[in-house]
């Protein structure tokens, strides 16, 4: 069977709905855990004081916010090269999970800055091609509403996915093109030097799986709810030729 068998409406309908119930439950699961174990049960840090647990948030939202629009940008060019129509639903349905997480890693990222760096804001490159990708994010799901016809959305918002992926690189790389930016380097790296300690790692990478499979539900979720309304606007627009 190859993969691109799923690009059925049909298979992927039946195919997620015994997917779903399954990383929904493991989604509740992990992020019980891993944000039980990071806010209750890790010490402070000798620094940042208990400032730091926000990390557990902030780590994992800014991580799905980037890696979202990449998913975004994969599905729309399969959309672009081969016309699947459920890979550019799916990507307009990751496009508002994108953006939850976008606010999420900012408002955390705001809340750990002020009493780190004595401000709530500042025009550091990796915050500030962050912003920006929080700005396409917002232009991506205004540019479907705008465009009545579907394909044409897809194909136009597949462009403006392909536009936004720079300022999603921005965001994952700043920090190692601009060395004079405020924003440390990364919590997470291959490099085992450059990672948090065990005892922040561990919870930290739970809350990071829990995110991602939470990410997945609320995915085929929102991508059966957007074929069912294409099937909907379909059938209703063969009643009014009728």
């Amino acid at each position: 069977m190859s993969i691109w068998d799923y690009a059925n409406p049909r298979r992927f309908m039946r195919v997620s709905s015994w997917l779903l119930p399954w990383s929904t439950a493991l989604a509740a699961v992990t992020l019980a855990v891993g944000l039980g174990w990071g806010f209750f049960f890790t010490p402070d840090d000798f620094r940042q004081g208990s400032t730091v647990k926000i990390l557990y948030l902030h780590v994992p939202a800014a991580m799905m916010a980037i890696n979202i629009w990449v998913m975004m940008l994969v599905a729309s060019m399969i959309w672009l090269i081969r016309r699947h129509h459920v890979s550019a639903l799916a990507a307009k349905a990751a496009a508002p999970i994108g953006l939850t997480m976008t606010l999420i890693a900012l408002a955390t990222g705001a809340i750990w800055g002020q009493p780190m760096w004595g401000t709530w804001w500042a025009w550091d490159p990796r915050l500030t091609s962050f912003l920006i990708l929080g700005l396409f994010y917002l232009g991506y799901i205004a540019l479907w509403e705008a465009v009545e016809n579907p394909d044409t959305a897809a194909d136009l918002t597949g462009v403006l996915c392909l536009v936004g992926s720079v300022f999603a690189l921005l965001s994952r790389y700043a920090v190692l093109f601009w060395s004079q930016g405020l924003h440390q380097g990364a919590s997470l790296s291959l490099d085992r030097k450059e990672n948090v300690h065990d005892v922040f790692w561990l919870p930290l990478v739970t809350c990071i799986a829990g995110f991602v499979l939470f990410f997945v539900a609320l995915l085929l979720l929102r991508t059966r709810t957007e074929i069912r309304a294409r099937r909907l606007k379909a059938l209703l627009a063969r009643e009014r030729m009728a």
